[in-house]
């Protein structure tokens, strides 16, 4: 395994991972949908709440001014963790969803109108699907999906051929939730932008796991969400280049948002303030400050490579399993994140999960918020999974083991 990162020592900061789970050892292997949270982010949002709790933005008052500067540092940091150096382009969310949603309404609908086009994979979240639908509904634009190789990555001949003078935006993963495929999305941004497109990159699954630089990618907007990568839930962030932004409308209204309000008329506050309304999670900011000192301390390219090995090891350990089909492009010869999607027998994810969890071992069931993926597999649902930073080899054996003895049992109960 990758000795880039000491997993062992790196254990020791997350508190969870001395849980037991009906009297085992947890073994969570579902941090694609969520990461644990080390000892330094809970001190971080606890610290806040404890010594600095304030609203930020509007009180001239000492506990105040530490929270806006505590709040805007977190910005700045969070600008600089995925190579944004102007901040006015980081604007803080509730999620990936919140951020693609942001873009949807604010950009699209006011850029779209009948004949228009807007580009997609196969292989995107519910979360970079129906907002476009949506979009799509009420601008008379038209969804163009791009086909899957037989091996789940993405068609480059019919991405090319799908994109034209009609494309207006895509929208594209960076890594697929299901698949684990890593998108060539530097490439799709030159190819975009010859087209006169913009895109936008649903970072949810790229930004937790590998080093990602708006800049050397040429996207214009990203999307990510905290809690996958060692922060708090409720907030993420969408950064788009500024010039883009100006233009783009606030998806919601109230305080903070305006520069003046008439009873007809409002006007708009200064970037990025314009989009975010109301009293905004300073807690999970700070917090996802904190996450992202952590994972700059271990370094991103350690992060990925940790990742890509268990990966590997992974396919060449779970392939031995009887039954079981996996899913997806094959690491290392494909570029690849830490995910592993499969099925075993005709064993339903959902009875598999729930066997797996008796021995204390945490996957994702189901369709994975990507039900046109699934289609395209040919299957209802799947089970997954994921590693991250704190993941070590031996529980892919545990893994292995459990689906071996699931295998076994449901083999008897199908045979009768």
């Amino acid at each position: 395994m990758s000795m880039e990162l000491d997993v062992r020592r790196i254990r020791e900061d997350f508190p969870i991972l001395r849980r037991q789970v009906n009297g085992r050892p947890l073994v969570y292997l579902d941090s694609a949908a969520t990461s644990q949270k080390p000892e330094a982010v809970l001190a971080a949002v606890d610290r806040y709440y404890r010594e600095t709790n304030a609203n930020v933005h509007r009180a001239i008052h000492t506990l105040g001014e530490q929270a806006t500067e505590a709040y805007e540092r977190a910005r700045a940091r969070v600008a600089r963790f995925v190579g944004a150096g102007d901040p006015r382009g980081l604007i803080f969310v509730r999620n990936t969803t919140e951020a693609i949603n942001l873009v949807a309404w604010g950009w699209a609908r006011q850029n779209l109108k009948p004949g228009d086009e807007i580009l997609l994979t196969e292989m995107e979240h519910h979360s970079n699907i129906v907002p476009w639908q949506l979009v799509a509904r009420e601008t008379g634009a038209s969804l163009v999906y791009v086909r899957l190789t037989p091996d789940g990555e993405l068609d480059w001949a019919d991405f090319k051929a799908k994109l034209g003078r009609r494309t207006r935006i895509v929208a594209v993963a960076h890594v697929s939730n299901v698949l684990g495929t890593v998108n060539p999305v530097d490439a799709i941004c030159s190819e975009a932008h010859r087209a006169g497109a913009v895109v936008l990159v649903d970072g949810a699954q790229s930004v937790p796991h590998m080093p990602v630089d708006v800049g050397a990618i040429g996207c214009d907007f990203l999307a990510f969400s905290g809690h996958k990568m060692l922060g708090p839930m409720g907030i993420g962030a969408l950064w788009g280049r500024p010039e883009i932004l100006e233009g783009t409308e606030p998806l919601f209204g109230g305080g903070e948002m305006i520069a003046e309000v008439f009873p007809d008329h409002s006007t708009w506050n200064e970037l990025p303030w314009k989009f975010e309304a109301g009293t905004p999670n300073v807690a999970g900011a700070i917090g996802l400050e904190a996450a992202v000192e952590y994972l700059e301390g271990l370094g991103m390219e350690a992060v990925a490579a940790h990742e890509r090995e268990l990966s590997r090891y992974a396919y060449e350990r779970l392939e031995r399993v009887e039954g079981l089909r996996i899913y997806g492009p094959r690491p290392p010869e494909k570029s690849h994140a830490g995910v592993v999607t499969f099925n075993l027998l005709s064993v339903h994810p959902h009875d598999l999960s729930m066997i797996l969890d008796q021995r204390a071992v945490a996957v994702r069931a189901g369709h994975h918020c990507a039900q046109p993926l699934m289609r395209w597999l040919d299957v209802p649902s799947t089970a997954r999974a994921s590693f991250y930073v704190y993941t070590l080899p031996e529980e892919i054996d545990i893994l292995a083991e459990a689906l071996e003895e699931a295998r076994e049992y449901f083999s008897h109960v199908l045979l009768g």
